[in-house]
């Protein structure tokens, strides 16, 4: 198989094969980046809920405790998943340091300077 770049990035029209089975397979991948929003939509529509509970009782945006486990829950199913455990928990951290964000500002926004983190 043979093929030659355009300079966009795109195969070669010659082979129209290879040009839909790239398109078979980015539609699978948009299909998956729309899931993955939408989950991670609703994983804030509860995290948020949360931040509103902890500022009423007035409990701190983190929970360390909490977010130590999350994160072995997290690299253990990356690991069964055949994906790479460091990366899984990079992004729970990335997702992790927003939603405390989310919280900190829910708690200034009720009215009271947030409880100092642990």
């Amino acid at each position: 198989m043979t093929t030659s770049s355009t300079g966009t990035g795109d195969v070669d029209p010659v082979e129209p094969a290879v040009q839909e089975q790239l398109g078979r397979l980015r539609d699978s991948i948009d299909n998956i980046d729309a899931a993955v929003v939408h989950m991670l939509a609703e994983r804030f529509k509860a995290t948020q809920q949360v931040g509103l509970l902890k500022a009423r009782h007035q409990l701190p945006p983190a929970d360390p405790a909490r977010e130590a486990r999350q994160i072995a829950r997290l690299r253990a199913l990356a690991e069964s998943a055949k994906l790479d455990p460091a990366f899984a928990e990079k992004f729970l951290n990335f997702i992790i340091a927003e939603v405390i964000r989310h919280h900190e500002s829910i708690a200034d926004d009720a009215g009271r300077t947030p409880a100092p983190r642990p």
